[in-house]
């Protein structure tokens, strides 16, 4: 699909270390009999796949076709990590360590204490034939190195510097105690402290973080390097020269996950064909607004209900959003070159079969394909604007092809709706909907408008 005003859902395959972090929140009114600590009184005790699944469940929950390369134990807790990746495809290898676990305690927004449990460093896995295949075929690569082997596996690294020399983007967000990306890497993403520790070099701010991240880009013969500056931004360094990406002013809370946030958004932008540094750009936007909306907690709180009409034009997180709450998705598709009121009121009855709508819009050359060289008549911009305008479309998709059935493979809806002008028996993508047990609708049709008697009117007016 080109040419929408939209993020595609790319294949993206995550490769690190998974861990369980628990967060035990409560409060504090009092301190223990037996010594001068406090107590909790614990209100919610919450679990997630950390490290690369909390990578992997971000890509996941924007819509994108996730495999998560990892190592986990056999023990119970890898069970239950594998449980909290129900949309991820997990290529697992055996650790041969116990799972590791990372509880936080925190008393209402104040961390307390953290326990660490099987967090010492294991051996280096040995690697799957299963989890180095699964990097063929993808978008992009996001390599989550927390220092447990995944990453320094032989078998692993020759897998990510192949398809990094196939062009496939390759993200590394490095770690204190984990392996150097591979040469080749798009571009790897330090946070100060990491590549002060890499490369001996002091210092602070932009300054430091230029020289860092010169610094590393030769040592690791990296595309780029990205050095994390909190809040404040991040610096690139590639052959072109270094860059200061700032970060939009934000009030930072619990900054768990940020890294990891900016890590996946860079991914995806470079897979959008993005350059690196609008693709690090893409990144510092992700995790600050992750951190403003309140960071990994209100990641996994239950999704607010979608508005209709809503204002998120995304057309992968609105269906997500809507599935999430147990709505019904409902898709149409056309060229709708000149809107008139037949279109309204078809959009407006296919619109009232579900929760939201959306269009699968034929491209600029899709049309001139189906309907000769003189059409479309207005440009795909102004068709998606006009759409977009329309109380009852809640986001467009833009395709290339003659048919929507690949865009439609892209989020899957639960109806495809069409004028009653057609038998629904007899349209193509009916075979398409029901790859997933979706079905087609029609809705009233209402003869005597059609673009073409409307676009004679105007060339008789002038």
């Amino acid at each position: 699909m080109t040419g929408a005003p939209l993020r595609v859902a790319h294949r993206i395959a995550v490769v690190g270390d998974t861990l369980l972090d628990v967060d035990v929140s409560g409060t504090s009114e009092r301190l223990s009999p037996d010594a001068p600590v406090p107590v909790v009184d614990v209100r919610t005790d919450d679990r997630r796949a950390g490290g690369a699944g909390l990578v992997a469940t971000m890509l996941a929950r924007d819509g994108h076709d996730v495999t998560l390369v990892t190592v986990l134990s056999d023990d119970g807790r890898g069970d239950e990590i594998r449980s909290l990746l129900p949309d991820v495809r997990v290529v697992a290898g055996p650790s041969g360590a116990p799972t590791p676990v990372k509880t936080r305690v925190r008393v209402v927004d104040h961390a307390l204490v953290r326990i660490d449990e099987g967090c010492a460093t294991p051996p280096v896995p040995d690697a799957t034939a299963e989890m180095t295949s699964a990097l063929d075929g993808v978008d992009a690569v996001v390599v989550a190195d927390y220092g447990r082997g995944v990453a320094a596996s032989p078998a692993v690294r020759e897998a990510i510097s192949a398809a990094a020399a196939r062009g496939v983007p390759v993200v590394w967000d490095p770690h204190p105690k984990g392996a150097d990306p591979v040469p080749g890497t798009t571009v790897a993403t330090p946070n100060a402290a990491e590549a002060r520790g890499v490369s001996g070099l002091t210092g602070e701010g932009v300054p430091f973080a230029t020289d860092a991240a010169v610094a590393l880009r030769e040592r690791w013969g990296a595309g780029s390097v990205a050095v994390t500056l909190g809040d404040r931004g991040a610096l690139v360094a590639s052959a072109s020269g270094s860059r200061f990406v700032p970060a939009p002013s934000t009030t930072v809370g619990d900054p768990c996950g940020a890294g990891d946030r900016l890590a996946a958004g860079v991914a995806v932008a470079l897979a959008d064909g993005a350059d690196v540094v609008d693709a690090v750009a893409a990144g510092v936007a992700d995790a600050s607004a992750y951190l403003a909306a309140g960071g990994v907690a209100a990641l996994f709180a239950e999704p607010a209900p979608v508005a209709v009409p809503g204002t998120d034009r995304d057309a992968v997180r609105l269906v997500h959003r809507v599935r999430a709450d147990g709505g019904t998705v409902v898709a149409t598709g056309g060229c709708f070159d000149l809107l008139h009121a037949g279109h309204a009121r078809t959009l407006s009855a296919a619109r009232a079969l579900g929760d939201c709508l959306v269009v699968c819009l034929n491209s600029d050359e899709s049309v001139r394909a189906l309907k000769g060289p003189e059409r479309p008549i207005m440009t795909q911009d102004d068709r998606v604007e006009l759409l977009l305008a329309l109380d009852c479309v809640d986001a467009v998709i833009v395709f290339d092809e003659q048919t929507p059935d690949e865009a439609l493979r892209r989020f899957q809806p639960d109806v495809w709706a069409k004028g009653g002008d057609y038998d629904a028996a007899d349209l193509p993508e009916a075979a398409t909907l029901a790859e997933w047990g979706g079905r087609v609708v029609t809705v009233p049709f209402h003869p005597g408008r059609s673009t073409t008697r409307l676009a004679a009117a105007l060339a008789q007016v002038g």
